[in-house]
């Protein structure tokens, strides 16, 4: 791996589309949501999954806004708290708001200062992974010696104050 101290040269990664293995199955992330609408072709009415690196970056203040209005940052029920925060490769929806709580596991010079991204499964709607359509899609590519492996989605858990419906 190189390492490098020069960021000036990804100041534009939030606007990329990012092809890489996650902690689940091969997937596009990116902080821009409209691309990975228009890769996808998906009616936009459906939500992408939100991945954040940590606990902490899930319920930190977002952006000067929030801490002018006087909220925090996203909120989960406190009976659930325990469930989010030790779960591993689960996906939770809470008002209608799906997030992920993942490490990256590859140890990457781009992903070190992202704080969360939306991501969604490398492949066209309704089709299985197809290498050719992913790189030609994406505008980085992220490998490793294991290379890219379609595995099983995230459990995915709808939660609220009293009750968790599994839905995947």
């Amino acid at each position: 791996m190189v390492k490098s101290e020069i960021t000036s040269r990804l100041s534009s990664i939030k606007a990329k589309v990012i092809l890489t293995q996650t902690d689940t199955t091969v997937g596009f992330i990116s902080q821009n949501k409209d691309k990975l609408y228009e890769i996808k072709a998906r009616d936009t009415s459906k939500e992408f999954i939100k991945v954040y690196s940590s606990f902490r970056e899930f319920t930190a203040p977002q952006g000067h806004l929030s801490l002018r209005s006087g909220t925090c940052g996203n909120r989960i029920p406190t009976c659930q708290k325990n469930l989010v925060r030790r779960s591993k490769k689960t996906t939770f929806i809470v008002k209608n708001r799906a997030f992920r709580i993942a490490k990256n596991f590859l140890n990457s010079n781009i992903f070190r200062n992202i704080k969360w991204n939306y991501s969604t499964s490398a492949n066209e709607a309704g089709k299985k992974f197809s290498r050719e359509f992913c790189e030609y899609k994406a505008d980085i590519i992220i490998e490793d010696k294991n290379r890219l492996n379609e595995n099983s989605s995230s459990t995915l858990l709808k939660i609220n104050n009293i009750k968790k419906v599994r839905l995947r």
